[in-house]
């Protein structure tokens, strides 16, 4: 029943006609009666059609007044009619079965002598009215101008009416299901009066018309909000669909970059505090019947099923529908190609009713265009369907990050401190949970749908290959399900080789990270080689992981493509040998063929939802085990009601409008919804008004073991100066943190009371003076812990930390902290942003913005926990006197100062003294003096001072301090880096006045080409051709296999069985295609190999970069650009690299046999391709934009939550946890913003790559059939060009999304290019090591010459003309003021720093002849900042094992650490945790004195270290010092000048010159000596 076969028309000349015009024609006759006419019943449903066209196009046209005025919204994108959204479905339809309607009319008419209008033009005109309804009707919806939807009531009215009048006579004359036809008349009656149905319910609903009172209703929140931009959940189901709304903002990116700017604030139902309201109420629901939570993870996963299980729903309800349609383009090939073979054959007449023809709708499906068209329809829906499924399932899963990560971070801010202090749980370990398990989830809930897809998918595919093939279609289904195990086997060995992968990297990021925080030390004691082979041997590890890992995925990829041909060959075969008149043809064969390949893509899916499951379990079971870890406090219940989760946000009606500054939004924090606030306070009676702390009988412990705090009892009065000293390791800290309730309480009790409010007249009244017992309900505390904690912001939000500046207030606490020099250098002053940690600022610089944060807020209580440590005494006094006792005292606040500095003690108005976990004594000073005569003369020889009142004048230090230098340095070489890196980015080499927008708008639109071939060129040549010659070779083997199909089945099998199974046994051979395997394992390796290069190089110059350099590389730049750019060189470039390859040939190769079948699909091409361009160009750019915003997202929220967990004890102590919860809140909401705008940005490609697909197949389908038709092309061609037709559309999107991929990730290989150009310092020297004798140094002799040194070539000198002669065993001493150059004085006998001028012979060897390793190898030096290495206490004193044990414990009795590694279980090889936080400060700065110790070397350099050891352990310290290494030469940089009182000289500096130079004695009998007045200072 070809269009070959239809009658031909007589006079073809002859003219249109509505009723046909051939002689004796029945569709004129009208003596039945005129609705008993056919012609004049098709005329009549013109009627509503033409009406709605003239009485809405004015109105399109023309416009009219809008009313949106009156509404305040910022979004045309209001969607507030009833039945919006079944509308539009109700339209989709009704748009499909009137094109339908045309279809039938054209074939039927084909039957017909003449030309009959009537049969398919009033459909054409229901088609443009049917268009022009829903355009009229979302244009009065978004205008808000419901009155005029009357005259689409009067439409469906009329239309209804007329297709009733229609079908009624239809049965009268007895038509019936027979005829296609009367179905069609049937169902548009139906879906009109559908529609008229919703038109009256919006009347009922809206009472526009009818009634006396309009109902208002009230745009949603989130369209009066100017910044959400994210309209997804608002737009009509088109715009939902195809992502029309994205046009905008996507053809924007190549203007404008996107930035968080653009993309706009989240919908209220997305945003993370929603999605964590959802998820608590799941808990909670599981929670009270048993009155706790449930343990293990099935609590989460039915939490996390409650929560977030209705979307997916939805998302496995549209999969289930898109793979369903998707078994339609088999089936429509096989029609196509079968009606094509068939000879010339009679086909019954049609049938005639009312003087018309009518088809049944086998006929109508007999006709091949019919069959083109309908799968055109179905890719259309079958591909909107599979992209919705996706968007929603990878909506969901973004939320349910926003959840969790709110969920774990609740849970932070409840952890109890034994839990990280103890190793329990790192920083690192937190982070992980963060950045991975929540994105394993995520992306598992995005593969869920592939979970119930595939066995449907599988079990529908079976059935249909059943009934193509018969009992052949079983065996085939055995082969693939016989090969499933193997497959399995090999997806479980790929997860278990990514499992290995992934412990590798983590513990090579774990060293890479210690071994860049500890990079000083190392480069001191040349340890560097030490650690980067310990690095390098994971790496190792990790590579060989790697390549197993790459073997494992070829294996894999290649089994899913021999898998269908194994499974086909063997069908075909079976189906040649079981069936004697066995009709392989083509439609058979290439139905089969696509069947088949349908059948692989669960299969090859398998692997990764198994490992996306896998990896889902054991993150559920880390999170499981993080969330019972013991707390604090208890989470807060929400009191908000939680929002129904609804697609048509019909919800938001029901909300009361909320009154929207335009500026400035409502914030949505925390406590808007209802979370307690938790600075609430109870009054309680105490006995004690004047007392704020009191602890009673307290054992308080860090873990389940022995107390660290054994019987407690104290007090600290109200607005007194109480201290708190003690030797180190004796609990001091743990005291004030103990009282901040941050240890486990085994007994006793902590009392905080309310202060004293004071009336007008400063007295106090005391009626409310008590407060609450319980620690949870104090007040907050400004606390300055020991070891400084900053935030990763400016200097002023350091010290103002969330409170208002004021500004007066402001200067005072900078001034008292001597802060306003170092902010003078600061480039952007103190809104300069200090970087992690503070990384830019010394040790000092920290410390002392910590304490201004301390001392500016208003608190009541103040504690301070050793602040002096890191300050040299001018610093400390200054601090002292204009800090503590001037701006705390005169405001009459509670300070708790813990501290070395005796001298201090005067100033006390309360002293508690601890030893060993316990209170020795506390009382006044002159109560101890009473009580405790021995204790206090202990002190007094230590102040080396009378007991009288302190008295000294501050020293105001106005010299450019060395820390300031350091500063300037860090700046420099951080300005420096940036600018290295703009060159790089300049890779077109443009001149400067080129440097304006536009050129950065075409700079973002091409592709980094030269980053590809410096990628391409390190993975070797060979490996390039092989990989291009085994690509090459498989995409001509699969061309040619499939040709050979095409043109085999073509012809009709006569020949005999044997024949035909010889031939397939040929093809068998042939398609078994090992290229495929080559070319994977060769992506695979090739970017392993890169990656080996490439990860030495970055940890390469990372190591030997110069001193001012490291200074300036931020620890998070450098772990996530040693973890990121490691991930992407070894896995992702490669494996985009080969989809990206494999896509583009697929898809070339495709055209071309589509262009060789119908050379006319040229002519169409060409527009095509111009679409496709012009999408790819404004995707690729948005995308790239997007990607890069997601991780510039992620950043800061790693950073926030690794920064929440090392200052957890301050932000508790502030009680400031509700504002870093609306932080987090921020920070989640702005990375998940971006991350659906990347999905949305996503399926905006692939939605018009489908499009373009299926507009391909319609075009390839109409030309090869017209071609075959009239050309006799062969059935097989046909059968090939629409089978390679269905795949052009994946090829087409995976190109472009690998393209855009690949553009983001060869910027990995740009930075480290960029690495890779930073100068190394220069190891080599003239001398080689085998010329320095094995003992050199042994006399320790250091002669001085003229010395002039400086930290970078651009920067001014920080030592001038320095000369000096240091003896053999002499003990000398350097003091200076902040910033005089005695750091650079020890620095200079490392070479750390530029020695531009003079010389430093030591033992008659000068030190720049030397090899550095050697040189660093000769010397011990022990810094002012501690730092312990992870692993074992052996380890960190002696990382080369070249130290005996009687050594090493000789080492630890000189430190004053034998008694307590004694006690450690394990002795040595104790293990010391992650920054050896599982030991005090002090205690680590004595080990760091133990490692010095055991080198013995004849020259020790002490800079500055013992600044935070008491100063009775000290005093030990400096006679030992003085002992063990009398025969060495000692220099010792001092903070406190009464420690070189006995050295043998000392050399006072300022400003980088030597000032006085003799022994200590003769400059103290100067008069005018400055060593004589900075002992004066100290006393």
């Amino acid at each position: 029943m070809m269009i070959t076969r239809y009658r031909p028309r007589p006079d073809t000349s002859m003219s249109l006609a509505f009723c046909g015009n051939e002689n004796n024609t029945a569709a004129y006759n009208v003596d039945a009666g005129v609705l008993n006419n056919g012609c004049f019943l098709d005329a009549l449903t013109l009627v509503p059609h033409v009406f709605l066209l003239f009485i809405t196009f004015p109105i399109l046209f023309i416009g009219w007044g809008s009313q949106s005025s009156k509404v305040h919204i910022h979004h045309s994108t209001w969607l507030h009619f009833p039945g919006h959204n079944l509308r539009w479905i109700l339209t989709f339809i009704l748009l499909f079965v009137i094109v339908c309607e045309i279809a039938e009319g054209i074939v039927s008419d084909g039957f017909n002598r003449s030309v009959h209008l009537h049969l398919y033009m009033p459909s054409c005109l229901a088609f443009m009215a049917a268009i022009t309804s829903i355009v009229y009707y979302h244009n009065i919806e978004t205008s808000n101008f419901p009155k005029l939807l009357m005259n689409l009531l009067i439409y469906w009215v009329l239309a209804f009416v007329t297709k009733t009048i229609k079908f009624g006579k239809y049965t009268e004359h007895g038509i019936g299901l027979r005829q296609l036809r009367f179905g069609i008349t049937g169902l548009l009656t139906l879906l009109y009066g559908l529609l008229l149905a919703v038109e009256i319910n919006v009347i009922l609903r809206r009472r526009y018309v009818c009634f006396a009172h309009v109902t208002e209703v009230k745009p949603p929140e989130d369209l009066q909000d100017l910044g959400v931009r994210f309209l997804q959940p608002f737009v009509n189901l088109l715009s939902k669909s195809t992502y029309w709304w994205m046009n905008t903002f996507i053809t924007s990116a190549h203007r404008r970059p996107i930035d968080l700017k653009v993309i706009g604030r989240l919908p209220i139902a997305m945003r993370a505090l929603t999605n964590y309201l959802k998820l608590h109420k799941a808990f909670e629901v599981q929670k009270r019947p048993q009155g706790s939570h449930p343990q293990g993870s099935r609590w989460i996963w039915t939490a996390l099923r409650q929560a977030f299980g209705r979307p997916l729903v939805l998302s496995i309800t549209y999969r289930f529908m898109a793979d369903l349609l998707g078994f339609a383009g088999p089936l429509c090939i096989s029609g196509i190609v079968h009606h094509l073979s068939k000879e010339n054959h009679t086909i019954q007449a049609p049938v005639q009713h009312l003087g018309i023809y009518f088809i049944s709708s086998r006929e109508f499906l007999a006709n091949a265009y019919v069959i083109a068209v309908l799968l055109f329809f179905t890719l259309l829906l079958q591909r909107t369907f599979l992209q919705a499924s996706y968007y929603v399932a990878i909506e969901t899963g973004i939320n349910l990050r926003g959840a969790i990560q709110t969920k774990i971070f609740n849970k932070i801010m409840r952890l109890c401190t034994s839990n990280m202090s103890m190793g329990g749980m790192t920083v690192g370990q937190i982070c992980n949970l963060v950045a991975i398990d929540t994105n394993q989830l995520m992306w598992f809930f995005f593969l869920c749908p592939n979970l119930f897809a595939m066995p449907v998918q599988i079990i529908v595919g079976i059935i249909l290959l059943y009934y193509l093939l018969g009992i052949s279609a079983l065996i085939g289904a055995t082969v693939i399900t016989l090969l499933a195990p193997v497959q399995y086997f090999v997806a479980t060995k790929l997860s278990e080789t990514q499992k290995s992968t992934l412990d590798y990297s983590s513990e090579r990021l774990r060293k890479t990270n210690e071994l860049l925080r500890g990079i000083k030390l190392l480069k001191l004691y040349a340890w560097e080689n030490i650690f980067c082979s310990s690095v390098e041997e994971i790496r190792g590890k990790e590579l060989t992981s790697l390549q197993t890992f790459a073997l494992y995925t070829s294996i894999s990829i290649f089994m899913n493509t021999a898998i269908p041909i194994a499974a086909v060959l063997t069908t075909f075969v079976a189906h040649v040998h079981l069936s004697d008149d066995a009709d392989l043809s083509p439609a058979v064969a290439f139905a089969s063929l696509s069947l088949f390949h349908i059948l692989v893509n669960p299969l090859f899916l398998l692997s990764s939802v198994v490992r996306s499951t896998v990896k889902a379990l054991v993150s559920v079971q880390k999170l499981s085990e993080f969330f019972s870890c013991e707390e604090i406090g208890v989470e807060q219940e929400p009191k908000a009601n939680i929002l129904p989760n609804s697609t048509n946000h019909a919800w938001y009606q029901a909300l009361p409008l909320k009154v929207v500054n335009r500026k400035h939004p409502v914030r949505e924090d925390w406590n808007s919804f209802g979370i307690q606030s938790e600075q609430e306070d109870e009054p309680l009676a105490v006995e004690d008004e004047d007392i704020c702390i009191k602890i009673t009988n307290g054992y308080f412990s860090w873990t389940d073991g022995a107390p660290t705090l054994s019987n407690v009892e104290i007090k600290i009065p109200f607005g007194q100066l109480t201290m708190i000293v003690g030797q180190v390791g004796c609990g001091k800290s743990s005291l004030l943190l103990a009282a901040l309730g941050e240890m486990q309480k085994i007994s006793g009790t902590v009392t905080w009371n309310k202060p004293p409010i004071l009336d007008e007249e400063g007295n106090e009244s005391p009626s409310d003076a008590a407060g609450d017992g319980d620690i949870r309900k104090r007040g907050a505390v400004a606390y300055a812990s020991q070891k400084p904690w900053l935030l990763n912001t400016t200097l002023a939000e350091n010290i103002t930390f969330e409170m208002p500046l004021i500004k007066q207030r402001y200067r005072a606490v900078i001034e008292a902290c001597s802060l306003q020099p170092d902010i003078d250098i600061l480039p952007q002053g103190d809104q300069t942003v200090i970087g992690e940690r503070g990384i830019i600022l010394s040790g000092g610089q920290r410390q002392r913005i910590s304490v201004a944060r301390a001392l500016y807020q208003t608190t009541n209580v103040v504690f301070l926990d050793d602040p002096f440590s890191a300050l040299d005494i001018h610093l400390s006094d200054h601090l002292m006197q204009e800090g503590i006792l001037k701006l705390l005292r005169e405001e009459k606040r509670t300070v708790v100062l813990v501290t070395h500095k005796l001298q201090y003690l005067p100033h006390a108005d309360w002293i508690i003294a601890m030893k060993d976990g316990g209170i020795q004594t506390e009382g006044t000073l002159k109560d101890i003096q009473n009580s405790q005569p021995e204790l206090f003369e202990q002190w007094k020889t230590l102040m080396h001072r009378q007991d009288r009142e302190f008295e000294k004048e501050t020293v105001n230090d106005n010299t450019t301090v060395l820390e300031r230098k350091n500063l300037r340095r860090a700046m420099y070489s951080r300005e420096a880096l940036k600018s290295e890196e703009e060159e790089e980015d300049e890779e077109s080499g443009e001149s400067d006045d080129e440097d304006n927008m536009s050129h950065v708008m075409r700079h973002r639109a091409t592709i980094p080409w030269r980053s590809c071939g410096t990628y391409l060129s390190s993975a070797g040549l060979l490996l390039l051709l092989l990989l291009l010659l085994s690509q090459l070779l498989k995409h001509s083997l699969m061309l040619a296999i499939d040709y050979w199909l095409a043109h085999w089945t073509s012809k009709v099998i006569t020949a005999k069985i044997e024949a035909v199974s010889r031939n397939c046994s040929s093809v068998q051979n042939e398609n078994m295609d090992p290229s495929c395997l080559v070319t994977t394992v060769q992506a695979g390796g090739g970017g392993v190999m890169v990656w080996g290069m490439f990860s030495w190089h970055t940890l390469g110059p990372l190591v030997p970069i110069g001193h001012p350099h490291f200074k300036s590389l931020s620890l998070v730049f450098s772990l996530s650009l040693s973890l990121s750019l490691s991930l992407s060189l070894s896995q992702h470039i490669p494996a985009t690299l080969e989809c990206l390859s494999r896509s583009t040939l697929l898809c070339v190769s495709a055209l071309g046999v589509i262009s060789y079948v119908t050379p006319v699909f040229l002519i169409v091409l060409a527009p095509l391709a111009i679409a496709c361009y012009f999408i790819q160009k404004y995707f690729r750019v948005a995308s790239k934009d997007l990607q890069q915003l997601e991780d510039s997202t992620q950043l800061p929220l790693l950073s926030h939550f690794s920064e929440t967990v090392e200052g957890l004890t301050t932000i508790r102590a502030f009680r400031y946890e509700a504002r870093f919860r609306q932080k987090l809140l921020e920070f989640s909401d702005a990375n998940n913003m971006a991350s659906l705008f990347l999905t949305a940005a996503n399926r905006w490609l692939e939605v018009r790559m489908e499009y373009i697909g299926a507009c391909i197949v319609l075009i390839a389908a109409v030309a090869s059939i017209t071609n075959s038709l009239f050309n006799h092309l062969s059935t097989g061609l046909v059968g090939l060009g629409l089978t390679y037709a269905l795949m052009v559309s994946n090829y087409l999107n995976w190109m472009v999304r690998n393209l855009a991929d690949m553009e983001v990730q060869l910027g990995a290989v740009k930075r480290i290019k960029a690495l890779l150009k930073t100068e190394p310092e220069n190891y080599e020297g003239l001398l080689f090591a085998s010329q320095v004798l094995e003992g050199w140094p042994q006399q320790g002799e250091i002669q001085i010459q003229n010395l002039s040194v400086r930290y970078d070539s651009t920067l001014k000198p920080v030592l001038k003309n320095v000369n000096a002669h240091i003896r053999p065993g002499q003990k000398v001493g350097i003091c200076g003021r902040t910033g005089s150059g005695k750091s650079s004085f020890s620095l200079a006998f490392f070479r750390m720093v530029d020695t531009f001028e003079g010389r430093i012979i030591i033992d008659d060897i000068d030190i720049a002849k030397l090899p550095l390793q050697t040189l660093r190898s000769r010397f011990s030096i022990i810094l002012q900042d501690p730092f312990l290495f992870s692993g074992t206490i052996r380890f960190n004193l002696d990382p080369e094992m070249k130290a005996t044990d009687s050594m090493l414990w000789e080492a630890l009795e000189i430190a004053q650490l034998k008694p307590v590694v004694k006690t450690l279980p394990g002795g040595l090889d104790a293990i010391i945790t992650e920054g050896g936080e599982n030991f005090s400060q002090g205690q680590r700065q004595l080990f760091c004195l133990a490692r010095a110790f055991v080198r013995k070397s004849s020259i020790l350099i002490m800079d500055e270290a013992t600044a935070s050891i008491d100063m009775a352990t000290e005093s030990i310290l400096q006679k030992v010092v003085m002992t063990a290494f009398a025969n060495r030469t000692v220099v010792t940089i001092a903070h406190r000048v009464h420690t070189i009182l006995n050295a043998d000289q000392v050399i006072v500096m300022k400003r980088g010159v030597i000032l006085e130079y003799d022994k200590p004695e003769v400059l103290l009998n100067q008069e005018d000596s400055v060593f004589a007045s900075f002992v004066l200072a100290d006393k």
